[in-house]
Order: C-alpha cells, then sequence, then structure tokens
C-alpha cells in the first residue's frame, strides 16, 4: 500500500466530524449504512492519518495560526468542518458569523495552496433564495435570505478554483443536537409537536455525508457539489414519519405555517431549498440512501445509546 494520505479535519468535534474521524479509520459509526459505498471501495483502517483538530486546537480566524499550523503538518487533505451555524442567532452576530464561515475560509483555502493541499469545505442550501420552484444543481443562481447563508456563500467566492465545495443541508447526526433528537424525545414524553411544511428541503444522515467525504477526499474533484439523502421533503414529513415510527397515534404531530411560529424566528428561510445530486451520480457515485432509511437507521442507532 502507498503512504497513508494525511487529512486535518477542522470542527472535528462536531456531528460530521465525530462521524468522519470514525469512517476514515474504517469505522462504521454510529448510524451508518451497512452498504453505502459510493465509490464501491471500503475504508482501510491504514488509508488515511488523520489530524483531528477542535476549535481549541486551531483557531481558523487567526490567519497566521492556520498558516503555521498547516506549514508544520503538511497535510495532504484538509476538510473544514468547523462553522458558524446558529442561524437564528448570526442575524445579531453577523461579524463573528463572517469571521468563522468566510473570512476562515479564505484562510484555509489559502494556507492550503501554500502547502500544496487540497481543500474540501462544506457550505449549505441556504445559498438559494427559494424562489426556483424545484431542486437546485450547483450552476443556479444564489441569492441567500440571511446572514448564516451570506457568510457561507461569502467562503465559497473565497476558494480557489481547485478547491471542493459541498453544498448540504438539514444534518441529522446520532452524536450531536438535531431536529431528530428533539422529535423522539418528545415523543418518548409523549408529548405533540408543531412543524412547518412549507419549507422544503433535502435532509442529510451525518454518516453518510462522512462517507461521502471519504470519496472526495480519495478524487479530489474541485468545484461545487451537492451533497444529500435522496428525496425531499418538509420538517413536517420528518417528523410525522418518525412518530409513526416511533408509533405514536396521527395527532403525535401538527402541520402549521412558517408564519405559525411563535416568536417568529429572526431569520428568514427558503420555501424551498432542495438539492439534486444529478452532479454526483453523474461522476459515477453511488446516490445516498433515502431519507426515509436515514431517519430509521438514526433512531435504531439511538436507541441503542
Amino acid at each position: 500500500m502507498s503512504r497513508a494520505q494525511r487529512v486535518v479535519v477542522t470542527g472535528a468535534n462536531g456531528q460530521v466530524g465525530l462521524d468522519l474521524i470514525d469512517t476514515l479509520a474504517g469505522v462504521r459509526p454510529p448510524g451508518a449504512s451497512a452498504t453505502f459505498e459510493p465509490d464501491g471501495r471500503l475504508v482501510d483502517s491504514r488509508e488515511f492519518e488523520v489530524l483531528a483538530l477542535s476549535h481549541h486546537e486551531l483557531d481558523i480566524t487567526d490567519d497566521e495560526s492556520v498558516r503555521r499550523s498547516f506549514t508544520n503538518v503538511r497535510p495532504d487533505v484538509v476538510v473544514n468542518l468547523a462553522a458558524y451555524t446558529a442561524v437564528d442567532r448570526a442575524e445579531s452576530d453577523e461579524s463573528n458569523c463572517f469571521a468563522v464561515n468566510a473570512s476562515a475560509t479564505g484562510f484555509l483555502s489559502q494556507a492550503c495552496q501554500s502547502v500544496g493541499a487540497h481543500f474540501i469545505t462544506i457550505s449549505t442550501d441556504y445559498v438559494f433564495d427559494g424562489e426556483k420552484g424545484a431542486g437546485y444543481v450547483e450552476d443556479d443562481a444564489t441569492g441567500p435570505l440571511n446572514v448564516y447563508g451570506r457568510t457561507k456563500l461569502a467562503g465559497e467566492e473565497l476558494c480557489a478554483p481547485d478547491d471542493t465545495i459541498v453544498r448540504t443541508s438539514w444534518v441529522m447526526g446520532v452524536r450531536g443536537r438535531n431536529v431528530l433528537h428533539v422529535i423522539a424525545s418528545r415523543a418518548a414524553q409523549n408529548e405533540r409537536v408543531r412543524f412547518v411544511n412549507d419549507q422544503r428541503g433535502t435532509a442529510t444522515f451525518a454518516a453518510d455525508l462522512a462517507r461521502a467525504i471519504v470519496t472526495m477526499i480519495r478524487d479530489r474533484p474541485g468545484g461545487r457539489w451537492h451533497v444529500a439523502n435522496v428525496g425531499d421533503a418538509t420538517w413536517y414529513d420528518i417528523a410525522r414519519y418518525t412518530g409513526d415510527l416511533l408509533e405514536q397515534g396521527p395527532d403525535f404531530v401538527t402541520a402549521i405555517s412558517t408564519n405559525e411560529l411563535d416568536p417568529a424566528p429572526p431569520a428568514a428561510r427558503p420555501a424551498r431549498s432542495d438539492l439534486l445530486i444529478d452532479k454526483w451520480c453523474g461522476a459515477g457515485w453511488e446516490p445516498l440512501p433515502g431519507w426515509h432509511d436515514g431517519v430509521e437507521r438514526l433512531l435504531a442507532a439511538r436507541a441503542e445509546l
């Protein structure tokens, strides 16, 4: 076997980061599919040498620290999972959100260029305004409605042409805080839930995204890529399916409109921002499993914790 690829992962303590570290070590993380190998290759435990970095170990908003770290480590690939993801809080904290999602992305990209490393960073469906009326492809016009989306788009624009930008959406993992855990916890307490049925997107399960990222680490495709589980849905659809799996009655979840949310969220969301993965499939890679399958796996793994 050739030399192990040296991979730096920022944001390694997040839900995708934890699953990616496992996957790079040849271990299937909790909730992972037993069969999803998009490039048709198993991950060998000796294939990657991984340096997992949290915010405490590397402040990505410090340009000099980033450059010094990469000069010392000499990575082959850097995967940036660090992000400011508090969408509503960002509306009143734009400078910090911009520093993490935009400026730091530029610092990381530049540092990768200086040491000859390939850079992979994660972006979002919220770069779109939701006005298209159907699923989005990589070349569609952007028009973010909130600070979070604007800062992520700014981060994309600070990347070098040969960097790989992965747009994803509605990420949920077994480890970490997300909407699916909230729904399951409410079901366990026999509490009803209300979810909007007028925001449509694509759910993405952290273990599946992690395995997809491994494919990109290997192939280093460059450019923008949409990566999400197959099938669009509303949050109401996901909550209803979760309730059915947890044997809740038909009154467990109530559909509401965004205008009925109380209090109203500070950040506007696109009405429809589902991501199409035609480009991914066109590259010869297996599509990510459907979102129903992802919900089933996450709930099963959650029950075993």
